[in-house]
């Protein structure tokens, strides 16, 4: 555990503390809610309603990774009851932001992985857009003081693993339930 807490403390102050700047104070929070639980449900619902082909597949994988990420993160988060680095960690930036929940694993990043990874899988040329956003929206996190960088890594193999069971292994058992109940 030494290890995770250096690891924690080191990255916390270079991301909360030396990355600071003005542009990142205003940019931060409003793009770390792209990563929140509500809009990565629009952008699975929009998928699933509006999407056609490759669309609708993406959007029920999306639905069922959101569903699986989102159920272990918080009962990891219930369970474990780290408190968040604000709570502990002495001259953090914070902006604010005061949560009830507990820090470990980041919802927001696995949510957000959850989708990326999805993405990825099923249209691997937007690799490249969607992984930088999602590990973005991580990083806002740790930079905004409710994350220590581990609950973040947690988050990306927690997304990111979601995305691949969901993907490899159920998709084809998923739309055999979805063609049972259409017909």
């Amino acid at each position: 555990m030494k290890g995770f807490r250096w690891f924690d403390e080191k990255f916390i102050q270079i991301i909360n503390v030396n990355m600071k700047s003005k542009f990142l104070d205003r940019f931060m929070p409003r793009f770390t809610n792209l990563g929140g639980v509500f809009s990565t449900t629009f952008i699975i619902f929009c998928l699933l309603v509006f999407g056609k082909g490759i669309g609708r597949i993406i959007g029920i994988q999306g639905a069922v990774t959101l569903a699986i990420s989102q159920s272990i993160t918080y009962s990891l988060k219930s369970l474990l009851s780290r408190e968040r680095p604000y709570n502990i960690l002495k001259d953090l930036n914070t902006f604010g932001i005061v949560l009830k929940d507990y820090s470990f694993p980041s919802g927001h990043t696995s949510a957000s992985f959850s989708i990326a990874a999805i993405i990825a899988l099923n249209m691997p040329k937007l690799s490249i857009l969607v992984f930088p956003i999602a590990l973005l929206i991580g990083i806002s996190r740790i930079y905004l003081g409710v994350h220590y960088p581990t609950d973040v890594v947690a988050g990306i193999v927690l997304g990111t693993g979601s995305a691949i069971l969901v993907h490899n292994y159920l998709m084809n058992y998923i739309l055999s339930l979805i063609g049972f109940f259409q017909g």
